[in-house]
């Protein structure tokens, strides 16, 4: 079937064949991310039409709203990125949502500069459309967060360490690994496993003496240190607050780490199973071929081979010694090495008709989700709701702001309460008040200053959370003028009325200093209350 394809396609084959005939002149791949952003794009836009953004969304965004070298959750690089973003393009959800879709589509650019590095034609192609059956760069995409932004460190990341490796006397490729290791480590601490798994392939690999015994590895050492620098001081001369968060997540006993690490594997094989599965049908008996091709693999795919091993092998090996939580999403921005290595080892060239069957099967299953897929989401969303509550993010901000103007007569200035409903008014409220709870106390529930209530103070739980409800309540004692109210948040879908749930916000209006009167000044607005 393969052979009288080629000879004589089918019409609607063609333009397919003639893309595919592009990737070596440069204009393929950059059309298919360009679709890439563009349908998934619309697929989020319709999918939470009526609903907000994700809170790790809106927690990002927060974040960047106070440019910093670290902040007490999580390193800084998400909320920089957010902070750039939106000096560009405006607070609203599409364009959030196209930053978390071109984060992804940077981040499968760099897979290929990676595989383009072995091999050509179809075959690069292939990975990249692989790489997009894995649900990592659409429905992981989306939060854009700690764990979504290392989609496109990591892979930045490996392809600068391989050409280092590969050329340890092109002093550029060292320093960038270096300043990469380092980007990728301000997304979130758990890159240090890339960066082990980095100096794991370094030290086993066949050709190390080269490497090992350049200045490569110490010029990039360097150059991550002078990029780390920053972030350091801003760890010693804070408390290294991001420490503590990251090591909340350790202390379960052996029976728990090694069910973390039983599911942490499962979860990889399942996002990797539709990948692997379109593979075998590529490929067919040729399969047989792998354990051939692996042992007969080139010096850079062999590098990355022990790249892919330590991300796995380290992780795993942590959490069984330190008894860590060890979610499966935390690794999945590193599925791509597997791909690449899939593929790149082939010592066989793969038919043009697979790679056009295999475009074809990509581009059906986005517009299958974009047509269908999507309104289905948002219709039955509106009904059931979300357990963040992100359909009455609109409403609730909108709610606020009305009460807060009409009590105090000023824009909202700070809010607080429940994160997610915090961190929603801030973004959709026209005010954008900040977010009052700081980052270092927001899974203690301290209660705020007098001095910050005085300034003027809201805040939001939702009446079915007894938490945030108690310390409202605590709150209230420390305010000299306190507006409490409650009323039912509704969602809407293109005015198609959906669920409701029951919301309690909490006013502080600002203290207004009683301005001073001149002795020969009569006080009009004291006497006339003394009249009435």
């Amino acid at each position: 079937m393969a052979a009288a394809s080629e000879k004589d396609p089918a019409r609607w084959r063609r333009p397919f064949i003639k893309w595919l005939e592009g990737i070596e002149t440069g204009w393929s791949v950059p059309l298919l991310l360009t679709l890439f952003v563009a349908i998934w794009t619309a697929y989020l836009v319709i999918a939470y039409l009526g609903a907000g953004l994700h809170p790790d969304v809106l927690e990002t965004w927060t974040l960047g709203r106070h440019l910093a070298w670290g902040y007490p959750k999580h390193p800084p690089l998400m909320g920089w990125i957010t902070r750039g973003w939106t000096a560009i393009f405006p607070l609203t959800d599409w364009s959030l949502q196209l930053m978390a879709m071109v984060n992804a589509a940077v981040a499968l650019w760099a897979v290929d500069l990676i595989s383009r590095r072995f091999v050509r034609g179809e075959k690069r192609v292939i990975v990249l459309l692989l790489a997009m059956l894995l649900p990592v760069y659409q429905f992981h995409a989306q939060r854009f967060n700690a764990n979504t932004v290392l989609l496109a460190a990591w892979p930045l990341a490996t392809y600068c360490f391989l050409r280092a490796f590969e050329a340890p006397r092109q002093l550029g490729w060292a320093i960038a690994a270096g300043a990469t290791c380092v980007l990728a480590m301000l997304g979130k601490y758990y890159s240090i496993f890339m960066v082990a798994s980095f100096v794991f392939a370094a030290v086993l690999h066949p050709d190390r003496r080269r490497y090992l015994l350049s200045a490569s590895p110490w010029i990039s050492a360097l150059a991550g240190m002078l990029v780390l620098g920053p972030h350091l001081h801003w760890l010693a001369t804070t408390g290294a607050t991001t420490f503590d968060y990251a090591l909340a997540h350790a202390g379960a006993d052996h029976v728990a780490a090694l069910r973390e690490v039983t599911y942490f594997i499962l979860g990889l094989m399942a996002a990797l199973s539709v990948a692997a599965v379109t593979w075998a049908f590529i490929t067919g008996p040729r399969l047989a071929r792998l354990p051939a091709d692996f042992r007969a693999m080139n010096a850079g795919l062999r590098l990355l081979l022990l790249i892919a091993i330590g991300t796995i092998l380290f992780p795993v090996a942590v959490s069984l010694a330190v008894g860590t939580d060890l979610p499966s999403l935390w690794a999945v921005q590193g599925l791509f090495l597997f791909i690449v290595l899939i593929v790149c080892t082939t010592s066989y060239p793969i038919e043009r008709f697979y790679a056009v069957n295999l475009a074809v099967m990509v581009a059906g299953f986005a517009l299958l989700a974009v047509v269908g897929g999507a309104p289905l989401h948002a219709l039955y969303r509106n009904v059931y709701g979300y357990g963040e509550g992100r359909g009455f993010y609109h409403a609730v901000a909108a709610e606020l702001t009305a009460r807060w103007h009409d009590a105090a007569g000023t824009p909202l200035a700070a809010v607080s309460g429940d994160d997610a409903l915090a961190f929603a008014t801030a973004f959709y409220s026209p005010d954008h008040p900040f977010y009052a709870r700081p980052f270092a106390y927001q899974y203690t529930w301290g209660l705020p200053r007098k001095v910050t209530l005085d300034r003027g103070w809201a805040a939001l739980c939702f009446a079915d959370q007894p938490d945030c409800l108690n310390w409202m309540e605590r709150t209230t004692l420390r305010a000299t003028d306190v507006i409490r109210s409650e009323f039912d948040a509704e969602a809407t879908l293109v005015g198609r009325r959906g669920q409701t749930r029951r919301v309690v916000m909490l006013i502080v209006p600002p203290i207004r200093e009683t301005p001073a009167v001149h002795p020969d000044v009569e006080d009009f607005s004291s006497s006339r209350r003394a009249r009435d």
